[in-house]
């Protein structure tokens, strides 16, 4: 049985690497490192994996059989090229952080938040490593691919 205080630190630290994770895909957006949509990154994937450092594969329903399909080939081709991955639940959150930068774009335009690739391999952001941290951390716990979920504010 784990003790009590473990289950408040462990919350702690999911609520530090969310915040993080916040923080980096608005950076990464904001420096036009973030590629939006599982069709999109499928592509970057494809032509250029190697600029890729992060993919975050999100999702509130787990019922939804074509998306797991495309998470699971998104995962594969992530793993096979060492790319670190992420899932996450919490669209909504997404929405409001993604959503509100640029407010003349169209739903349709940032609609699909279900697949996000963070590039630039040479930018040092503390909040990569942040949540790369946690990603290996949770990898050595045998959760071979980390969840994550965003709280709404």
């Amino acid at each position: 049985m784990i003790p009590e205080e473990s289950f408040g630190s462990i919350e702690n630290r999911m609520q530090s690497v969310g915040l993080a994770l916040e923080e980096l895909l608005v950076t990464a957006q904001k420096q036009d490192c973030l590629t939006i949509g599982i069709y999109e990154s499928a592509k970057l994937l494809n032509a250029d994996p190697d600029t890729v450092v992060l993919c975050v594969l999100a999702a509130d329903d787990e019922d939804d059989v074509a998306l797991q399909i495309h998470f699971t080939l998104l995962q594969s081709f992530c793993c096979d090229s060492g790319i670190t991955i992420l899932r996450v639940s919490g669209i909504q959150r997404l929405q409001q952080l993604l959503g509100a930068v640029d407010a003349n774009r169209n739903q349709e335009e940032h609609g699909d938040l279900h697949c996000m690739l963070v590039t630039n391999p040479q930018a040092d952001h503390c909040r990569l490593q942040e949540v790369g941290t946690y990603c290996q951390e949770s990898r050595r716990l045998d959760q071979w691919v980390p969840e994550l979920v965003l709280q709404e504010r």
